[in-house]
């Protein structure tokens, strides 16, 4: 699933970049040929407006007063050998009535498109004008009309792809809740039954021990029944004392860990209530503590800072491991990205959606130096 999305990913990208390209290449081209033809009619425009100018009085004109009147479109401005303008056509009537500075600032735009045809009115006297012209709407429209394409297009790629990846994310939502439910199901039959079989033990004389300690292992085993079978419902948030939540699980973890790892918890409070799921929470606070294991490999410390805020408690597990790389940050998160031989990968994925999704917290990586260790943050809601 995750390789055919990339790959999704990939064509709608390349078609995207495909279709940019052609348009631009096609239009530049279009462009250029309006822009040609453009200047073309403003020459013929100063070819015909020179021989209304110089023609005697019997020539017929109606050609050249024709050309002069079907020019309805390409903006001219017509200024004198010092520049003062004298005329000027195609332009915003109502602007220049009411802003004295737009024909100047038109001629100045007009300077910076193309150069000046030069009218002569008489030769002998050296008379003559400028005619200044600037880009028609429609050439206007034709060039801009490649970046309006262009943000049409990424919409179009952005659309797609988020939708694309909520439903990679749907899909991928669903195979783990599946699993998750379907995990508890099946661990559920055989826990009945090694129940009744410590009932059996516990009426034989010499077995109250073992009975005992099985029943520690069926009691932790029904815990992560409780916890997979969560997974994809909305959890009840109860108010319990978040020091004595991560306490616990840390006496728990500390007993099962290397005598060589010295756990320490750092608050200033006595108890800090928030709402939480006890089992769900207690997880998160497992997972992160058998990370940090991992990363010392037998040997190390864990600190736990735990501080209150106003409206949210900061919870720090800060550990002194192999440490995780700077760009890796985000990727541990992922499911199935892991840095070791076994294992899915899933551990800080579920404890980040456990924190994020269903208390309305974060779970991030505050620090992190490769060869001097790391801490995990989690931000919690009063």
């Amino acid at each position: 699933m995750f390789k055919q999305f990339i790959g999704w990913k990939f064509l709608l990208v390349t078609a995207a970049v495909l279709i940019i390209v052609g348009t631009i290449w096609y239009v530049s081209s279009l462009a250029r040929k309006i822009e040609d033809e453009e200047t073309r009619k403003v020459a013929t425009w100063v070819a015909a407006n020179r021989e209304l100018l110089q023609a005697p009085d019997e020539a017929n004109l109606n050609l050249a007063a024709e050309i002069i009147t079907n020019n309805t479109t390409i903006p001219v401005i017509i200024t004198d050998r010092e520049g003062h303008i004298i005329d000027s056509r195609n332009l915003d009537t109502v602007r220049i009535a009411r802003d004295p500075q737009y024909v100047e600032d038109e001629l100045t735009t007009f300077r910076k498109q193309h150069r000046p045809f030069i009218m002569e009115i008489d030769a002998r006297n050296n008379l003559y004008n400028y005619i200044y012209y600037g880009d028609s709407l429609i050439l206007k429209q034709v060039r801009y009309y490649p970046y309006i394409q262009l943000m049409v297009v990424a919409l179009f790629v952005s659309i797609m792809l988020i939708a694309l990846s909520s439903s990679n994310r749907a899909v991928q939502n669903l195979v783990w809740v599946g699993m998750a439910k379907e995990t508890a199901h099946q661990l559920g039959t055989p826990l009945s039954s090694i129940e009744a079989w410590i009932e059996l033990l516990k009426e034989t004389e010499g077995n109250e021990l073992m009975a005992t300690e099985l029943t520690k292992d069926v009691d932790r085993l029904k815990l992560i029944t409780e916890r997979f079978s969560k997974i994809g419902s909305v959890p009840q948030l109860e108010e319990r004392d978040v020091i004595q939540q991560v306490s616990n699980m840390m006496q728990y973890i500390k007993k099962r860990a290397p005598q060589k790892v010295v756990f320490t918890m750092h608050t200033q409070e006595n108890e800090m209530p928030a709402m939480i799921s006890p089992s769900l929470f207690d997880w998160v606070i497992e997972n992160l503590l058998k990370n940090a294991l991992d990363a010392m490999e037998g040997k190390g410390s864990i600190d736990i800072f735990i501080e209150s805020h106003p409206a949210h408690i900061i919870i720090d597990i800060t550990d002194t491991g192999k440490g995780i790389p700077k760009a890796n940050f985000e990727k541990v998160f992922k499911p199935g990205f892991s840095t070791k031989k076994r294992g899915w990968g899933l551990g800080l994925s579920l404890a980040k959606r456990i924190i994020d999704e269903y208390h309305k917290g974060r779970l991030t990586v505050k620090w992190s130096e490769l060869g001097k260790g790391t801490t995990f943050r989690i931000w919690l809601r009063k």
